[in-house]
């Protein structure tokens, strides 16, 4: 059997040729950055593929949560709502903002922030919430948005997972009044580095404009204080070589991992959540859940795939809520689905290019135990 180490991901990349033919102008006109054609371009396609009202290209998909945040201009120590089941990167954009982050517990079926508890949790302080659409399921943005109406707030979606997913038909990025996607090289969709926001009030996009660029208005006009967060140009036309070939990419995915789950599905211990009869599904990651009556724990059974040159990841474990940066300030809060999810679930090497004969691997190991 096959020995070469298989990662839970692989950066999806054009054709070699097909990126060098592309960044060849960059050599005449050293425009490197700074919101060149390259940049507009790439904002302009993934409008039109996302099918939202605008977008705004930044320098990472951190940086388009934090300074959305940021453009919202809540009032220092406003409350966010948000779920403990997510990346780091999520919690950290709303605490760097000098807000204070409310944790929710999320549901079993799919991982997704529990709408039913958000309303118990919203105080006089409450400013936002922000949901995540967790590897790819779609929170409840028709409950979450009710509630955001009643209270007045703001829901901000952390949608780095969703890229390309629609929902009754609609963009996800339509949801709220923004969401956030990363464009990491981890991603279904990557510039290398990047991320974008998608919104509806076209008064943002100034907002986000000053912000990722220093504030700076004119040659000799600086109306803000703003950061550095744009896109350069090389990942631009990353970005516009690998649009070329998402959907092919996302058929890829497709077919690989609806053999996994024929196969997995016959294994005692193993379940997958839920899938949403409502949503086009992106195939970005491939989760499964590790329960009491399977032979081995979660964290075995990651340390026997691992000796077997099978690279999974216990992905979120721990909580954000539960990091050490934290220093202990949410352990007490009760989140019996979210530790419950994070000390079961495993994410599964999913993507485009993986050799059948490594999924052949996987899958033997898994039902070998």
């Amino acid at each position: 059997m096959n020995d070469k180490k298989i990662l839970v991901t692989q950066s999806s990349m054009p054709p070699y040729i097909e990126f060098i033919e592309a960044i060849k102008p960059l050599w005449d006109s050293h425009w490197l950055t700074n919101m060149g054609e390259y940049h507009q371009e790439l904002e302009r396609n993934l409008k039109d593929y996302l099918a939202v009202p605008h977008l705004s290209l930044v320098v990472n998909g951190h940086m388009a949560l934090e300074l959305t945040i940021q453009a919202m201009r809540f009032p220092e120590g406003g409350e966010v709502i948000t779920t403990p089941f997510t990346f780091i990167s999520t919690t950290h954009a709303i605490v760097r903002n000098r807000l204070k982050p409310v944790f929710c517990d999320v549901k079993l079926e799919d991982g997704t922030i529990d709408e039913a508890k958000i309303e118990n949790l919203i105080t006089e302080h409450t400013v936002a919430i922000v949901p995540v659409h967790v590897y790819g399921n779609v929170c409840n943005v028709e409950a979450i948005q009710i509630i955001a109406n009643k209270y007045n707030l703001k829901v901000i979606y952390d949608a780095a997972h969703a890229f390309g997913i629609t929902y009754k038909h609609n963009g996800i990025g339509n949801y709220g009044d923004a969401s956030v996607f990363s464009f990491h090289a981890t991603k279904v969709f990557n510039t290398v580095e990047g991320g974008a926001v998608a919104f509806s009030d076209y008064k943002l996009y100034e907002k986000l404009y000053n912000l990722k660029n220093f504030g700076i208005r004119g040659e000799e006009l600086v109306t803000e204080i703003g950061a550095n967060a744009k896109m350069n140009e090389l990942c631009a036309i990353m970005g516009l070589c690998n649009l070329k070939n998402i959907e092919k990419n996302f058929a890829e995915r497709k077919v690989r991992y609806e053999y996994y789950v024929e196969q997995l599905r016959e294994i005692r211990g193993i379940s997958l959540f839920e899938s949403n009869p409502h949503t086009r599904w992106n195939y970005a990651y491939l989760p499964i859940l590790i329960n009491d009556d399977y032979a081995m724990s979660r964290d075995e059974l990651y340390e026997y795939l691992k000796d077997n040159n099978v690279f999974s990841r216990k992905y979120f474990y721990p909580l954000t809520s539960d990091q050490a940066c934290f220093k202990n300030k949410y352990r007490e809060i009760e989140l019996d689905h979210s530790r419950w999810l994070s000390d079961r679930i495993l994410v599964l090497p999913l993507y485009g290019e993986l050799e059948w004969d490594a999924i052949k691997k996987i899958i033997y190991l898994i039902k070998k135990v």
